[in-house]
């Protein structure tokens, strides 16, 4: 059944994947912008997460709303709390939002923040679904992209990641707009754990270079965390796009670096 459906955070790295798969299915499909924007394949909602601005004329008449939108830290919090205002006020659409693995009393302040997200979604009053994943690939790729001017790739020790690709991410959420609000669902993990150095040694395979990669110890509260795991979830290693594979396919669209 087709749903009107609001996107924050539609141009970013999984937004642009999503949006396509939501219309492909023949979902009628806006992106949240700050500002006008032209002609494109969907509409453009005007509306500002940080001030509150225009979101009640966003999310009105939107049956549903995928809230992707982050600023990697606490105004991610303030977003969510402005976009749960105007819903309320707008109809009580589904609210689904995407979250993160293991952010459950994280030392990151950004996980944090996740986790105040994900409880005000809970405290809403609306119908909502949360679906938490592992890391991206391309995250992964970005942090070595990083240091590509470097003589070695630096990359923490004994702290592993279940990297899984964004277009499996988007495909689960893409099922979420099916039948009513679920609340939490199971966690989506990528298939394969690797040692953050291994993933390193990948990367600097597939773009075929040779320097050596450093296992930096770094310190703090929330490294441990990571070293203890918390970012993992073994028991749902659906995805199926390896690391590598994403690379190969990168590395076909964009050219070895």
């Amino acid at each position: 059944m087709t749903k009107r459906i609001l996107v924050t955070g539609g141009t970013g790295r999984l937004g642009r994947v999503l949006v396509p798969q939501l219309l492909d299915v023949g979902h009628d499909v806006r992106v949240l912008t700050r500002s006008e924007r032209g002609s494109t394949a969907h509409p453009w909602a005007v509306g500002d997460l940080r001030t509150g601005s225009g979101l009640a004329d966003a999310v009105d008449g939107i049956d549903l709303v995928i809230h992707l939108a982050t600023t990697n830290g606490r105004g991610d919090v303030t977003a969510t709390r402005a976009l749960i205002q105007a819903a309320r006020v707008s109809g009580r659409p589904h609210l689904v939002y995407l979250s993160i693995v293991g952010i459950d009393n994280h030392a990151l302040g950004y996980y944090r923040a996740k986790a105040e997200c994900e409880a005000l979604i809970q405290r809403s009053g609306l119908p909502w679904t949360i679906l938490r994943t592992t890391q991206f690939h391309d995250l992964i790729a970005e942090i070595c992209d990083a240091q590509r001017a470097l003589p070695f790739t630096a990359m923490p020790s004994k702290v592993f990641f279940q990297p899984i690709d964004v277009t499996e991410v988007a495909g689960r959420l893409v099922a979420t707009t099916e039948g009513p609000a679920r609340q939490r669902i199971p966690d989506l993990g990528g298939p394969q754990i690797h040692a953050a150095t291994d993933l390193a040694r990948l990367y600097l395979r597939a773009v075929g270079r040779r320097r050596p990669v450093w296992a930096i110890p770094l310190p703090g509260k929330a490294i441990r965390y990571f070293r203890a795991g918390l970012q993992l979830t073994p028991e749902r290693a659906d995805g199926r796009i390896t690391f590598e594979e994403f690379l190969a396919a990168r590395g076909e669209r964009e050219g070895v670096r």
